[in-house]
C-alpha cells in the first residue's frame, strides 16, 4: 500500500513538475520575444513648438535629435539648450512607460522584476531576491 502511495505521489510531483516546466519554456519563449522588441523600441517626441524632435530607445537612451533650421533664428542658445533638454526629457519618459507597458505583457505584476521596471529601486528587487533565497536581507561576507 505504500508503494502505491509513492507512486501516486510521485505522479502528482511529476503533474506539477511538467505544468511548472511548461510556464517555464512559456516565460523562457516570451523573454526572447521581449528582448528583441525592446531592441527595436523607439520613442519620438517633438518641442512644443516643434522645432526640436527627439528619438530615444527603450532604456531612455538618446538616438537621434533633429532640428528645425528655423531653431536657429533666435540666436538664443541657452533658450535652445532647455527646449532640447525638455524635449527629451518628455522622449524618456515616455519611453520609460512604453518599456513598463511592453514589460507588464511579459512578466507577472507581483513580480520583483515587474516592480523594479515600474520604480527603478534595485535595492527593493535584491531584498526580494534576499527573501526568496532565505537570506533575509542578510549580508553574506
Amino acid at each position: 500500500m505504500t508503494e502505491s502511495a509513492d507512486r501516486d505521489a510521485n505522479r502528482g510531483l511529476r503533474a506539477r513538475f511538467d505544468e511548472v516546466y511548461g510556464q517555464y519554456q512559456q516565460l523562457r519563449s516570451g523573454l526572447d520575444e521581449l528582448q528583441a522588441r525592446l531592441a527595436e523600441l523607439r520613442v519620438t517626441e517633438r518641442s512644443d513648438d516643434g522645432q526640436v524632435t527627439a528619438t530615444v530607445g527603450a532604456r531612455g537612451q538618446l538616438i537621434s535629435v533633429e532640428m528645425a533650421p528655423s531653431v536657429f533664428q533666435s540666436r538664443d542658445a541657452q533658450a535652445l539648450s532647455r527646449k532640447t533638454t525638455r524635449t527629451i526629457q518628455k522622449a524618456t519618459e515616455a519611453a520609460m512607460a512604453a518599456t513598463q507597458k511592453l514589460v507588464a505583457g511579459y512578466l507577472p505584476a507581483d513580480s520583483g522584476s515587474m516592480d523594479f521596471v515600474r520604480t527603478g529601486d534595485f535595492g527593493a528587487l535584491l531584498s526580494r531576491a534576499d527573501a526568496v533565497m532565505g537570506h533575509g536581507g542578510e549580508r553574506r561576507d
